[in-house]
C-alpha cells in the first residue's frame, strides 16, 4: 500500500524502521519469485500423453456436429458450476444449445438473473454423504467435473478430500447413474507419483476414474488458467500476470484462456471418438479449443 493519508515520520522513526521495511519487502519479493518458480516447476512438462483424441482431420465441421449432437437429446451434469471454468462451461453450454437438459450439482443453489439459466436444473448434495444423493447423479449421458478447491483454502487434508474423493466418489455414482462419458479437468504435470501434493492428488484422481471403465472418460490437462477470477488468490494473479506479459507463442505452451479449456471440452464433447479414453494436454486444448476458425464445412 503506497503512504497516502498517513501522518510523516520523524527521521529516526525512519531510520529505525527502515531494516523492518526492506525485511517486509524481500519478504514479499522472495515470495513472489517462489510462486513463480513453483508454477515454472508444475508447468516444466509437456504432457504428451497416451492418446491425446482423435484428430479433427477428415471429421465434418464443427456446425455439422453440434448439429447431429442435439438431435440425440442427451443429458448433462455439470460438478464445479461455481467456479470459474464450471461458470464459463455452463455458458457455453447454454449458448450453443447443445443439451437437452442441463443440471448442476453443488452444495448449494447458484442464483442466474439471466433469463437463459431459467430452465437449468440444480441439485444440492452433501459431497459428506453423497450416497445419500445418489439420484442427483442419475439419468445423465455426459457428466463435466470442474470440482475443485486449493490447499490454502481448505488445507492438505481438505484439498485431498474435494479434488479426490468428492471428485472420484461422484464419478463412482455417476457410471452407477448410466452416464456414458466422463470428462475430467485435471492439471498439465499430473502424476500420481510426483512429489507435489497438487499433482499427486490430480494424478491420483485420474486413475481411479480410469478403473470405473466409462464408454467414453476424457482428461483435461490444462496449463495455468487465464481468467479474472472472482475469488481472491493472489499467488494465482500473480502468475497470470507473468505469463500475460509473455509473448504468445511461448506462454500458449504453458497456459490457456478458460474459455479455450470449455470450447475445447465442448467441441471434443461432440465429435466422434476413436479411443475410450482421450488425454488432452495443453497443447491439444488450445488446437481443439480453436478449431472453430480451422476446420472446413
Amino acid at each position: 500500500m503506497g503512504p497516502g493519508g498517513q501522518e510523516p515520520r520523524g527521521r529516526g522513526e525512519a531510520l529505525r524502521s527502515g531494516p523492518a521495511a526492506l525485511s517486509a519487502a524481500a519478504a514479499a519479493a522472495a515470495a513472489a519469485a517462489l510462486a513463480l518458480v513453483a508454477a515454472l516447476l508444475l508447468l516444466r512438462r509437456e504432457d504428451a500423453g497416451p492418446g491425446t483424441g482423435c484428430s479433427m482431420a477428415g471429421t465434418p465441421a464443427l456446425p455439422k456436429l453440434r448439429e447431429d449432437f442435439r438431435m440425440q437429446n442427451k443429458s448433462v451434469f455439470i460438478l464445479g458450476a461455481s467456479g470459474e471454468t464450471g461458470r464459463v462451461l455452463l455458458r457455453e453450454i447454454l449458448e450453443q444449445n447443445l443439451f437437452s437438459k442441463v443440471t448442476l450439482i453443488g452444495r448449494r443453489r447458484l442464483a442466474f438473473d439471466d433469463e437463459a439459466y431459467k430452465n437449468v436444473n440444480q441439485e444440492v448434495v452433501d459431497f459428506e454423504k453423497l450416497d445419500d444423493y445418489a439420484s442427483a447423479f442419475q439419468g445423465h449421458d455426459v457428466g463435466f467435473c470442474c470440482l475443485g478447491t486449493t490447499r490454502k483454502k481448505a488445507g492438505a487434508e481438505g484439498f485431498v478430500r474435494v479434488d479426490r474423493d468428492y471428485v472420484f466418489k461422484s464419478a463412482e455414482l455417476a457410471k452407477a447413474g448410466g452416464c456414458k462419458h466422463f470428462n475430467l479437468l485435471s492439471s498439465k504435470g499430473a502424476d500420481k507419483s510426483s512429489n507435489f501434493l497438487y499433482l499427486q492428488v490430480k494424478g491420483e484422481v485420474e486413475a481411479r476414474v480410469e478403473e470405473l471403465q466409462f464408454d467414453r472418460y476424457s482428461v483435461f490437462r490444462p496449463g495455468v488458467l487465464l481468467c479474472d477470477r472472482q475469488e481472491s488468490r493472489p499467488s494465482e494473479w500473480l502468475v497470470r500476470k507473468f505469463f500475460g506479459s509473455l509473448p504468445e507463442s511461448w506462454a500458449s505452451g504453458h497456459s490457456v484462456p478458460v474459455v479455450t479449456v470449455v470450447r475445447a471440452m465442448l467441441n471434443n464433447a461432440v465429435s466422434p471418438s476413436c479411443k475410450k479414453k482421450e488425454l488432452l494436454d495443453n497443447k491439444a486444448i488450445h488446437d481443439l479449443g480453436k478449431a472453430d476458425s480451422c476446420l472446413k464445412p
